[in-house]
């Protein structure tokens, strides 16, 4: 038997991208289908670090603070720890504060957040489905898609009844992850680069962060004889933990894998005078890699979040990644439904995504190199003079050269769409792309700068709907011409005036075009040729050469 189903667009994985890609599409008004092979719930998760940027888009849907809330203690310390294990030999830590005592950066209205999936994911479900255009399909499997100059064809079959479905979309969203059979099917080939073997233990341990001799912190980094072998990253602040073993890909066969061995060796439990009782939940083998798609997107297809592009989790931007494509493609998806996009606004997604993805990739595999010291380390556990210095240099070594991890401010929101298609350049040099350094800017394809408003709100809170045009000056006389520009190419613009000097001075310009994902896609002092500007940022025409 078989039925068929007629949405907008047709998503396929409901997993945080995915989930996130439905509230991002719901609140523009667009219809979607989403397709799970699971049913929803999350057994070992993942993601745990929500970034600033994401967090910036969790505000615009109203989410910022149940995510803020999502039962994290507020008040545990989020160090860095280098050691032998946790009731071991300390080599170097590196001290953060609480999520609490953390502080809100100047350039962001929201600060990042620990959330992990298994938390994270109900609530974007619970927005997701609270829309009446989301609709869910659990227990689907993706099997096969067809594309016409129309439209795309989704065959998915309930898992229950084995039943067929067809779905019929203008659209359809691949966001099953690295192993994604919609890139499959749609022939994209991939550039991978293997980095390792792993292996993920997550187990109980009800309060053992009061256990152990290193106190409270985000992550255990572990060394041994043999250089890093694995760490440990808190998960819910209290007794949920995810052991990461590095290893070789024998060691990722689970028919002589011993995880109990391995939670031993990190927890320092040598003898049985020391009990800390734990429980293993799952144990999953994975391989850190390096992959980008050569394309984005095919036809009406396209490849969101990690079946587009995977690396390393070292500095936790994978997910983060992904809602940052949600942010891009959902306006573009919108404007095209609509029929105000040209036919060049959807391919810039494309053009504007993947060498942002290449850039993150660059930067997590740059983070897990700088575990490999060239430090000789066999003498790590021994108590002698020798011993010492060994763990006194690996310690600082690995605390240098992991700092940028933890500090990446400019990676989570200094990302530019250079040459973007659909962006109006000007002759202004680009600020410096430093993974730890922000520096706010309104050249067009950046993150629009954020300021307080006198009203409470932040900048980044006028964007979103539609484009927005700011103004910092009292002569508007320039502007009509450009809103009667949009207005009849059906565009949504709105116009915002600012008096506020130090925000002028933070803008650069008279007049900033910033578009519905608040990236900045024209300035100038004064409207000049308004048609230009329209056909480009909605992708009708390109820029003159």
């Amino acid at each position: 038997m078989s039925e068929a189903i007629e949405t907008q667009v047709v998503i396929i994985g409901a997993g945080p991208v995915g989930v996130g890609m439905a509230i991002e599409l719901a609140n523009r008004g667009v219809q979607c289908t989403v397709v799970e092979e699971g049913d929803g719930t999350v057994a070992h998760p993942r993601t745990g670090l929500v970034a600033i940027r994401t967090m910036e888009l969790l505000r615009r849907w109203g989410l910022a603070e149940p995510v803020r809330n999502c039962g994290f203690p507020p008040d545990y310390q989020l160090a860095m720890v280098f050691c032998t294990s946790l009731n071991g030999l300390l080599l170097d830590r590196e001290d953060y504060p609480s999520m609490r005592q953390t502080p809100t950066p100047a350039e962001t209205p929201e600060k990042k957040q620990r959330c992990p999936q298994m938390w994270l994911q109900p609530i974007l479900l619970e927005a997701a489905k609270s829309h009446d255009q989301a609709h869910f399909l659990f227990k689907h499997r993706f099997e096969d898609l067809n594309q016409d100059a129309d439209g795309v064809q989704a065959v998915v079959k309930d898992l229950l009844t084995g039943n067929s479905i067809h779905i019929r979309a203008k659209y359809l969203l691949g966001c099953d992850g690295v192993t994604s059979n919609v890139r499959r099917q749609l022939g994209i080939q991939v550039d991978e680069r293997l980095l390792s073997y792993s292996i993920n233990i997550l187990f109980r341990a009800p309060g053992l962060a009061r256990k152990h001799r290193m106190g409270e912190a985000e992550r255990y980094m572990f060394v041994g004889k043999e250089g890093m072998w694995g760490n440990l990253t808190v998960i819910d602040g209290d007794e949920l933990w995810r052991l990461t073993v590095l290893g070789s890909e024998d060691k990722m066969d689970l028919a002589t894998f011993d995880p109990r061995h391995w939670i031993n060796r990190a927890l320092g439990i040598e003898d049985d005078s020391l009990q800390i009782p734990f429980e293993v939940m799952s144990v999953v083998p994975w391989r850190r890699a390096e992959l980008l798609a050569r394309s984005f997107n095919t036809g009406r297809a396209f490849l969101v979040g990690d079946s587009g592009h995977a690396m390393s989790p070292t500095g936790g931007m994978g997910m983060n990644t992904g809602m940052q494509e949600v942010l891009d493609l959902g306006w573009k998806l919108q404007g095209s439904l609509e029929g105000w996009a040209g036919p060049q606004l959807l391919s810039s997604y494309e053009a504007e995504r993947r060498p942002v993805a290449s850039r993150n990739i660059a930067f997590s595999t740059q983070n897990f190199k700088a575990w490999k010291g060239t430090v000789e380390p066999s003498a790590v556990l021994d108590l002698t003079e020798e011993g010492e210095h060994t763990r006194r240099t690996i310690g600082k070594l690995l605390r240098d050269s992991t700092r940028v991890e933890w500090e990446s401010v400019g990676l989570q929101i200094g990302h530019r769409y250079e040459r973007s298609p659909i962006c109006v350049p000007d002759d202004s040099p680009p600020t410096s792309d430093d993974y730890d350094r922000y520096v706010p800017t309104s050249r067009a394809g950046s993150r629009a700068p954020h300021a307080w408003l006198p009203d409470g709100r932040s900048t980044l809170d006028l964007f979103g709907n539609g484009f927005v045009l700011l103004c910092f000056d009292d002569v508007l006389s320039d502007v009509e011409a450009l809103s009667q520009a949009f207005l009849a190419r059906h565009v949504p613009l709105s116009v915002v005036r600012i008096v506020d000097r130090e925000i002028g001075r933070l803008y650069e310009r008279r007049r900033v075009l910033v578009r519905p994902d608040g990236h900045v896609a024209w300035r100038g002092d004064h409207v000049v040729n308004p048609t230009e500007i329209v056909e480009v940022i909605r992708g009708a025409s390109s820029l003159p050469t």
